[in-house]
C-alpha cells in the first residue's frame, strides 16, 4: 500500500508508434503538471509483444514488422544518452506522427525520427539504429523488464505504478487538468489493492489526440 502523501513513482513503457502509448503518455505529462510525480520512461516493442502470436492478421503482422525502427532508435538514444532523454524524444517524435488517427508509412516514421533527433539535440546518426538489429538485445532487455511483472496478457503501454505492474491504461483520449489527476488517483487506488486484476471494455472508435 502507498502513503497518500508520498510522491507516486510511475515507470512507463512505450513503443513510439503505438497510439495508446501516446495518449497515456500525454495524460501522465498532464498529471505531472498538476501534482508531484516521479515519472520515468522506458522503451518496449509492439514487435516483441506479438512475435510469438499465431492469430495475427497478416496485414497487422506486416505493419508491426515494418514499424520496428522508432523503438530501436529510442533504445539507442537511451543507451547513448540515458533514459532521461526519452520523454523529449518521444514528444518530438509523436507530434510529427499523432496529428490524427492513421498508420504512418515507413517514410513518415523515418522522417519523424530525424526531426525528433534534431529537435532534442540528439546525435543524428542515431537514426541509423532503425535498421540495426544489433540494438535488439538491449530493446528486448528493456521490454522484458516492463512486461515480465505483468504476465502473459500484456500490450502497449505497460505501466508500473508504485511498483504495481499492469498493461495500460488504454485511453481513447487524453484527460486534461483536474480530470487527468482524478483519473490518475483512481488508477492509483486500484493499483494499491493487491487483488485487483482487470477492467476492460471494447473500443468502438479510433483514439483522439487533441
Amino acid at each position: 500500500m502507498h502513503s497518500e502523501d508520498s510522491v507516486p513513482v510511475v515507470d512507463f513503457w512505450f513503443d513510439p508508434v503505438c497510439p495508446y502509448s501516446w495518449t497515456a503518455s500525454r495524460w501522465l505529462h498532464e498529471v505531472e503538471a498538476h501534482r508531484p510525480l516521479d515519472l520515468r520512461f522506458h522503451v518496449m516493442s509492439l514487435y516483441l509483444v506479438n512475435e510469438d502470436r499465431t492469430d495475427l492478421a497478416p496485414s497487422y503482422r506486416a505493419n508491426v514488422e515494418a514499424t520496428r525502427g522508432p523503438s530501436r532508435v529510442a533504445t539507442a538514444a537511451a543507451l547513448k544518452c540515458g533514459n532521461e532523454v526519452l520523454p523529449a524524444f518521444y514528444t518530438a517524435f509523436g507530434r510529427e506522427i499523432f496529428d490524427r488517427w492513421r498508420y504512418p508509412s515507413a517514410t513518415e516514421l523515418r522522417h519523424a525520427v530525424e526531426i525528433a533527433l534534431v529537435r532534442t539535440g540528439l546525435p543524428a546518426e542515431l537514426a541509423l539504429a532503425a535498421d540495426d538489429p544489433g540494438v535488439d538485445e538491449d530493446l528486448r532487455r528493456s521490454h522484458d523488464e516492463g512486461v515480465a511483472p505483468v504476465g502473459g496478457d500484456v500490450g502497449t503501454p505497460t505501466t508500473h505504478l508504485d511498483g504495481v505492474a499492469f498493461f495500460g491504461p488504454v485511453l481513447n483520449s487524453i484527460p486534461r487538468g483536474a480530470e487527468a489527476v482524478r483519473v490518475f488517483e483512481g488508477l492509483r487506488l486500484l493499483a494499491g489493492y493487491d487483488d485487483f486484476c482487470e477492467l476492460k471494455r471494447t473500443r468502438t472508435a479510433p483514439p483522439v489526440f487533441t
